[in-house]
């Protein structure tokens, strides 16, 4: 599972197992994510806010390889 943080301007990943979660990764994103999707090929769309800077941005991650 992804998580945005607002005020944490990061993109966290946790761990679930059964009805434990546990953080995995922490990326920070140098503002705050709003909304977080994935879409049906796997790629994780964030939302930031766009409080701070008007008309905040979609950003499309996608895995490399």
């Amino acid at each position: 599972m992804f998580i945005g943080a607002l005020s944490g301007q990061s993109l966290i990943r946790v761990d679930l197992d059964g009805d434990k979660a546990v953080k995995a990764d922490r990326w920070d994103m140098e503002t705050r994510i709003r909304e977080v999707e994935q879409g049906p090929d796997g790629d994780i769309w964030l939302l930031e806010d766009g409080s701070s800077d008007p008309g905040g941005r979609l950003l499309r991650l996608s895995p490399k390889g």
